[in-house]
């Protein structure tokens, strides 16, 4: 068994490695010779920790299917010693491995008491803002402008490990060592990719509002809302993503969010339709109350997809009922609208709450 140490500086100045890089969190990747635990051999561990500034990591390789066991007691003693457990695709892969090897040869293991970031998954709820070919690690570190030495996959260095294992070289041992310690290495290098996450989550600021009209491919003009949020951590790189009527823009330590404004007459529709009667010359309900004083020829009972009155306004669009009241195009429609008023304007919280709806909706469609 081979056991590698090495250390550097880290630069605490970034804000995502001192919140989620702490000192109770160990990175972990591993290198197996396959897919399958009960065939196949896990033949090197690499983990990074934490230690005040620096950064430590070591790697545990089997030189033999005999090492297996002992690089596993090596890495089980120091997972131990850690709250939280960071990897690419660990949950997927790395862990439910690692578990089925623990079993195999009777070791305790405390999976099951840590917590966990998968960075994998983090990665791929953000398909929709990245629009990446794949969310291989390598993919990302492409995308975040990460440059790697090694130029092997995992799977092209299976058959480089089992060379080793009956003639082992120094020039082979070099570049199983290499893609290990820069998987490692790059998830570090990885968590400027949290930023979109901590975005969406709500991790930004309304800074400012304008008006903004412009001609669509048409001709025809158009109105638009634009929101300016200050982003909490900056993101890496530019991104957008449009959904209907709302565009998102993430860029560096700022984003923009458009809103297409409606400009026309829609429909507020009265709750209990039997309280009213709908005046077909006028083409809106009105109470009953008031009702009993129009003839019977120019009334007719409501019904619920004629019971409203009309206005003519300019109107923002939701996905819920998040600002009300509402108003909508037909009675049944799931997109709503509501008016564009000062009230809204001079309202942070109702600003906050309504943007906060529009990204999270943009963030749960299906692509």
């Amino acid at each position: 068994m081979q056991k590698w140490t090495d250390y550097i500086k880290l630069d605490l100045n970034n804000e995502l490695i001192t919140q989620v890089f702490t000192e109770d969190a160990l990175f972990f990747d591993i290198e197996t010779t396959g897919f399958s635990p009960a065939s196949t051999l896990v033949y090197l561990i690499g983990c990074a920790r934490r230690v005040g500034n620096q950064l430590i990591i070591n790697q545990y390789f089997a030189e033999s299917k005999e090492d297996e066991i002992r690089i596993l007691q090596h890495f089980l003693s120091l997972m131990n010693e850690y709250e939280t457990l960071i990897t690419f695709n660990g949950i997927g892969f790395d862990i439910p491995y690692l578990k089925a090897k623990c079993d195999h040869y009777q070791l305790a293991e405390a999976f099951a008491e840590k917590d966990y970031l998968d960075l994998y998954k983090i990665v791929s709820s953000l398909k929709f803002l990245l629009k990446l070919p794949n969310y291989k690690q390598k993919s990302i570190e492409t995308f975040l402008g990460i440059d790697r030495k090694d130029t092997f996959s995992g799977g092209e260095l299976i058959q480089v490990y089992e060379e080793y294992v009956k003639h082992p070289t120094e020039y082979q041992m070099f570049f199983l060592k290499q893609h290990n310690y820069e998987d490692v290495l790059g998830m570090l290098d990885l968590l400027p990719i949290l930023s979109y996450k901590n975005f969406l989550m709500g991790g930004y600021s309304v800074t400012d509002i304008e008006s903004n009209v412009y001609r669509d491919f048409e001709g025809n003009e158009q109105k638009e809302l634009i929101f300016t949020l200050k982003n909490d951590i900056s993101v890496p790189k530019r991104v957008s993503y449009r959904y209907q009527d709302f565009y998102l823009i993430c860029n560096g330590e700022t984003s923009k969010l458009s809103i297409h404004l409606y400009d026309g007459e829609l429909k507020y529709f009265f709750d209990n339709y039997k309280d009213y009667y709908y005046l077909p010359a006028e083409d809106i309900a009105i109470h009953k109350d008031i009702a009993s004083f129009v003839g019977k020829d120019y009334r007719r009972k409501a019904t619920a997809s004629t019971c409203y009155t009309r206005k003519t306004s300019l109107f923002l669009p939701q996905c819920q009922p998040v600002v009300k009241p509402f108003f909508c195009k037909a009675c049944k429609d799931k997109l709503t609208y509501f008016e564009l008023t000062d009230e809204f304007i001079d309202s942070p919280q109702v600003i906050r709450n309504y943007v906060e709806h529009i990204i999270k909706t943009m963030s749960l469609q299906k692509h």
